[in-house]
């Protein structure tokens, strides 16, 4: 059997299996039913397969399984019901080795995981989201961190995660925004190189590595009202320049994999989009890996979309365009064998797409490794060295919108009391997002906790009171929050939102801020998947409960940790600091302390433009030139723009050159820029290059970002930062769809964020044009 010899070509392997393959084990390499709903926990720790699994198998095999190990109130796994990291990879094994051993033609299985800011089982490292990642602008870090995911995932025989979200934002209102990492897609695209090259490394048969998938194909983020899986509103001309080019730039770099997204352009649904997913996917840029739905996404054909009047012929749709393999595999499973007898669907479309999931079972060298190994999983899952990763991370992520007087950094040789005030204080739930599984007690660093070690963990010094809910009008912790208050020298107040799911924890005493478990649990949920909002003020009472502090004189700092923008201006206003940290993770507590002491200097800066009030929606920064002058009660600037983010230190922009000012259309320009830290500390500053075309023949955007560089620099040190600018930077998408770069006189601008920095004109001219 040649397709065991592993000694001959991946091409001839496949060849091989496929001619051996009945109809049956064709379709049941394209279906992934759910991996946890496939073995039982037995009370040694060790797993047994499931009925529901051998009647999977002898349906014709199992091509894949989907969040195997995936703990959470949806998978309905717990922290006594789950399995440790050691007793997850045995349990991989186990299903391994059964489908191996009781299939006619033994195919392993690929086991796919949600890996979006870390590995969603128990006792992995959970990272800051990737909306934390963006607002770090360091992509170098995010590889590391991608690398550490691959390491963990792959070592329980994961051996593909559904990430990066590479999904363009255009409407923060939207619950998925914590998922994302921009609103810009040049940098998007970046951060989904370094994802690629982190999660699937050199080789993805490397037991460091894993699939990456690409996800939402494509403009899921752009979603009408900012609604979960409303229709897109793109033309053509904008979703290649900016919602594809994320991708774009992943597929370039190797990614081997893509989702669809269950959104429709132009009234053609993604899932079954001929033209995403074969023309521009396969035939342009050259995809050749394999195509996951979104789970559910072939049902929404029928019932949803309603462009099929059958199962089947949604079945059909969707393979046709191209899909190779149905998340959850209801669809394939009961209706392909349908779809082919009415001929629906022909054999070859059939064996193109089994082709592709065997090549790629080939490529990860699960015929030859199908199995994990327990003692690696026991020893790098959890590691100190990922979670000091994570602590990194989400320092640096974490940006300084407001810092009056330099109120902070604090010294805490200068603080007697702390009072450490509001419902993000000490939920750490709160502080993850959403794709989150089980955390043990104490695994998570609280922003309460972070401050009692940073001031030496005398609990006299550091008061705390939660004051309020997230959601909710209960004022019963008000009393308590003000008498810490009024103890205090200053109040840190961590506020915002949550993506928390019910963990069945409890909820919070307000009047002592004890955990309590009642039968009538709280839910505080306002961000996550499928949590769409209306507006961007906080909810609940948490406004007034800072405003009630504030009345007291102390000095007030507000972290907000949250999954999408706030817009509050009475706040902006009033309190002496403001940081945003997003969702920092399970080390979140401890990066955020350090930041509030200083010893970490903040370099995050937004990747979000803030709105002044949510009416300003859509406010990405970089619309057309065409977007129109002003509302009758306000401008359309942000309050805090795209690129944003304050220091402890001062940086000064001088000397922008353009080498040489004239290039063609295929040439190079180097521009360079001197930057000069003139504060009295260390720092690190964010130096952005932004371009504008100032005359073209479609419209184009007042300025886009093309470059970015995160530039250590001490006190009094001056760098000199210098960027390539090419083609690549200066390019538009034409009249024809065709990219092109058109002479004419570009204004390329240097600085800290998109609204100020210093400017040079950079020319290009056609050959033999010396005008």
């Amino acid at each position: 059997m040649d397709y065991k010899n592993p000694s001959l070509p991946i091409s001839k392997r496949v060849e091989d299996l496929l001619g051996r393959m009945t109809l049956e084990e064709k379709i049941g390499q394209l279906v992934q039913p759910f991996g946890w709903k496939m073995y039982s926990r037995k009370a040694d720790g060790t797993v047994e397969v499931t009925e529901e699994f051998i009647q999977e198998l002898a349906q014709g095999g199992l091509g894949s399984l989907y969040g195997t190990l995936r703990a959470d109130p949806w998978t309905e796994v717990t922290l006594k019901t789950g399995l440790s990291p050691r007793e997850g990879a045995a349990a991989v094994n186990t299903i391994q080795r059964y489908a191996m051993e009781h299939t006619r033609l033994g195919i392993p299985i690929l086991f796919g995981e949600e890996c979006s800011h870390g590995h969603m089982a128990i006792g992995a490292t959970v990272f800051p989201v990737p909306l934390t990642v963006g607002s770090t602008w360091n992509t170098e870090l995010y590889e590391k961190m991608c690398k550490a995911v691959a390491v963990e995932t792959r070592a329980q025989g994961g051996t593909a995660t559904y990430s990066p979200v590479l999904d363009v934002v255009r409407d923060p209102r939207w619950g998925r925004t914590e998922e994302t990492y921009s609103e810009d897609a040049y940098l998007n695209g970046e951060l989904a190189v370094a994802a690629v090259k982190g999660l699937q490394g050199d080789n993805i048969a490397s037991e460091e590595s894993l699939i990456a998938t690409l996800k939402h194909f494509v403009g899921y983020g752009s979603s009408e009202g900012g609604r979960n899986g409303a229709p897109a509103h793109l033309g053509l001309r904008e979703l290649h320049e900016v919602d594809l080019l994320p991708f774009k730039k992943a597929v370039e770099a190797g990614a081997c994999s893509v989702m669809t997204a269950y959104n429709e352009i132009d009234g053609v649904p993604c899932t079954s989009s001929r033209y995403l997913l074969n023309d521009v996917l396969r035939e342009k840029w050259g995809f050749d890996g394999f195509v996951i739905t979104d789970c559910g996404a072939v049902n929404m054909l029928k019932d949803g979309h309603n462009t099929a009047s059958s199962e089947a012929e949604a079945v059909a749709q969707s393979l046709q365009a191209g899909v190779d393999m149905e998340m959850s595999g209801v669809m394939f499973r009961a209706h392909m064998e349908t779809a082919i007898q009415h001929s629906l669907i022909s054999m070859d479309e059939l064996d193109q797409a089994v082709s592709r999931m065997l090549e790629m079972k080939f490529r990860l060298g699960l015929f030859e490794r199908p199995y994990a190994d327990p003692d690696r999983a026991e020893r790098v899952i959890g590691s100190e060295e990922h979670v000091r990763l994570a602590r990194q991370v989400a320092a640096e992520g974490i940006v300084l919108l407001k810092n009056v007087q330099g109120t902070l950094p604090l010294d805490p040789q200068a603080i007697s009391t702390v009072a450490v005030i509001g419902p993000n204080a000490n939920a750490p739930y709160n502080q993850l997002g959403d794709y989150t599984s089980p955390q043990p007690p104490g695994q998570v660093v609280t922003v309460l906790e972070g401050i009692r070690r940073r001031m030496g963990r005398d609990e006299s010094r550091v008061l705390y009171a939660p004051g309020c809910r997230i959601k909710g009008d209960s004022k019963d912790g008000f009393e308590n929050a003000l008498q810490c208050a009024a103890k205090a020298d200053v109040v840190v107040m961590a506020i915002g939102g949550s993506s928390a799911r019910d963990f069945g924890e409890g909820t919070i005493d307000l009047r002592t801020g004890a955990s309590v478990v009642t039968g009538n649990d709280w839910s505080d949920m306002e961000c996550g998947e499928g949590i769409d909002r209306a507006t961007l003020t906080l909810m609940g009472v948490q406004l007034e409960l800072v405003k009630e502090v504030h009345k007291l004189g102390k000095p007030v700092i507000v972290v907000y940790i949250n999954g999408r923008p706030i817009t509050e201006p009475w706040i902006d206003e009033h309190v002496e600091a403001i940081l945003e940290a997003w969702y920092p993770g399970q080390e979140g507590g401890n990066a955020i302390a350090d930041v509030l002491f200083g010893d970490v200097n903040p370099s995050g800066r937004l990747t979000l433009s803030i709105p002044k009030e949510v009416g300003q929606l859509p406010v990405y920064y970089n619309g057309r030139r065409t977007r129109g002058k002003r509302y009758l009660e306000t401008d359309l600037a942000p309050r805090y723009p795209f690129g944003y983010g304050l220091s402890y230190t001062e940086f000064k922009y001088e000397n922008l050159r353009v080498e040489p000012e004239m290039i063609h259309p295929d040439g190079e320009a180097t521009v360079s820029v001197d930057i000069t830290n003139i504060g009295s500390c260390d720092g690190t500053e964010v130096v952005q290059l932004y371009v504008s075309d100032l005359t073209a023949s479609v419209t184009r955007p007042a300025l886009t970002l093309k470059g970015f560089r995160k530039v250590p620099l001490n006190a009094g040190e001056t760098q000199t930062v210098t960027f390539v600018v090419g083609p690549e930077h200066l390019q538009l998408i034409g009249m024809e769809l065709e990219s092109a770069v058109e002479p004419g006189e570009f204004r390329l601008m240097v600085g800290p964020n998109c609204t100020e920095g210093q400017t040079a004109s950079l020319w290009v001219k056609e050959r033999g044009d010396e005008a």
